[in-house]
């Protein structure tokens, strides 16, 4: 669902596409705008220290989904959630810089890769699509276990990459403003 949406949104904004033509009066340090956290300092450290605490928080969701509340899902919106909150106090250039927008549309691919992976593993051992038993006969317990993991690793790597092929989308549009919109 969250593949279908990004890519929708892909088709929308035109991404990969030629270049969007651009109004005179309008400079690309224009439309980027300042960077949120330039002059706030504090804002600057905390975030630093922040980030990778979220990062551990969506790790641990991701792996306690098992046990409770979470999953691939969840831990990916926070993953790609801390991504974005570095973007939106160092910029969005700092961002792709970290993260590279080629290392997100693959990182896209990669997490349905993985996912439908795992249904094609089980089909090739004789089993259903998504029925885990076949990952380990011997113990279809622990088959079941390593076949849902491995699934919302996918669904973790996917939601993270198309939230932030979102956010690079959006963010890398200009207004187009006339003087008639004024």
């Amino acid at each position: 669902m969250i593949l279908t949406a990004g890519l929708g949104v892909i088709l929308i904004l035109g991404l990969g596409g030629p270049a969007r033509r651009k109004k005179k009066n309008i400079t690309a340090k224009a439309t980027t705008g300042k960077v949120l956290g330039s002059h706030h300092v504090v804002l600057r450290v905390v975030s630093k220290l922040m980030i990778p605490i979220i990062i551990v928080y969506g790790a641990y969701v991701q792996f306690h989904g098992d046990f409770g509340p979470g999953g691939g899902f969840q831990a990916g919106l926070i993953i790609a959630s801390a991504i974005i909150l570095y973007a939106l106090i160092f910029g969005v250039d700092a961002a792709k810089e970290a993260v590279p927008p080629s290392l997100v549309r693959l990182g896209a691919a990669l997490g349905v890769l993985i996912y439908g992976g795992v249904g094609v593993i089980n089909l090739l051992l004789g089993g259903n699509f998504l029925s885990y038993n076949t990952l380990n006969p011997a113990h279809p317990t622990h088959g079941q276990e390593l076949g849902i993991m491995f699934v919302e690793i996918g669904v973790l790597v996917t939601v993270a990459s198309v939230m932030l092929i979102i956010f690079y989308g959006f963010t890398s549009r200009h207004p187009d403003i006339s003087d008639k919109d004024w």
